[in-house]
């Protein structure tokens, strides 16, 4: 897909991959309906690109109110949306027994219930456009559940099965799907537990500007599925296929798991569940 001149909505805009998400985008010449939580960052993000680039929404799309205001706001646009980029998410790391309630669900609406509520009330204005994309950040986690993060595990795991399932019912439409799986991602995003936990296991990340590079370009290239990086690659496909070996793998790393996860929820901080943009940085790889 050539994005010259296309309206892009970017949600998760004001977090790591998403700013350098939205950079990417506006250097192929794309307009940016940058999406997100945090006004002073949306506004910082804004003037930091090229003026008119970019038109920031303080919206929360875990909430019905708030996709409901974005919605009426990209309605109104003079060239309306032709690519939705789903970048927003919540993520919680901790042993799932010592989670709240109140987390999990939090950590579901947000992830899993906002995303598939907002691709399904912007699919009209898509439709309308000779050829549209609704391009979901995934995670490594939505192909393989990990200790520690089994609850955003299963978020992830229902958003692949979301847009593998839309891929195919709007197959030959002008419309297509693309599900994007960062690994391990470099930013302020993940917990002091999170960090401390990939550094003790050698976990390899990528830095949030390689991240957002492979995803314009599986934009332009249209590729359904990208999972980013090695050992990740592999490993996803082979709990497919042989998820025994993948048991006994991780099994010798759960004492670290454990000790890291058992950490942070006892931790009486919010930083033990990020609700703010650009999810996909608080994994272990």
């Amino acid at each position: 897909m050539d994005l010259r001149g296309r309206t892009v909505i970017v949600t998760g805009a004001s977090g790591g991959i998403g700013r350098q998400l939205c950079a990417g985008l506006v250097g192929e010449g794309a307009q940016i309906v940058a999406v997100g939580r945090d006004a002073r960052r949306l506004a910082e993000l804004a003037d930091g690109l090229p003026a008119g680039s970019v038109a920031p929404v303080v919206s929360d799309i875990g909430t019905a109110d708030g996709r409901r205001f974005l919605v009426e706001q990209v309605a109104a646009l003079p060239v309306p949306p032709s690519v939705l980029v789903v970048g927003h998410a919540s993520a919680a790391f901790g042993l799932f027994a010592e989670q709240s309630p109140r987390t999990l669900e939090q950590l579901m609406q947000v992830n899993l219930v906002g995303s598939m509520m907002l691709i399904h009330a912007l699919l009209p204005l898509l439709q309308r456009q000779p050829q549209a994309t609704v391009a979901v950040l995934g995670s490594t986690f939505g192909s393989l559940a990990y200790p520690g993060f089994a609850a955003y595990s299963a978020s992830k795991f229902g958003l692949r099965g979301l847009v593998e399932g839309l891929a195919r019912e709007y197959a030959g439409s002008n419309v297509r799907f693309q599900y994007l799986s960062p690994r391990a991602t470099r930013t302020d995003f993940n917990t002091a537990s999170v960090d401390a936990m990939n550094a003790e296991l050698g976990v390899a990340s990528d830095s949030a500007h390689h991240v957002a590079t492979a995803l314009v370009q599986a934009l332009r290239s249209g590729n359904p599925r990208l999972q980013l990086g090695w050992p990740e690659r592999l490993f996803a496909r082979l709990n497919g296929l042989f998820p025994e070996l993948v048991d006994r793998s991780l099994r010798k790393q759960l004492p670290i798991i454990r000790r890291h996860a058992a950490c942070s929820s006892s931790t009486p901080s919010p930083t033990s569940t990020r609700n703010e943009d650009s999810s996909h940085e608080a994994q272990a790889g």
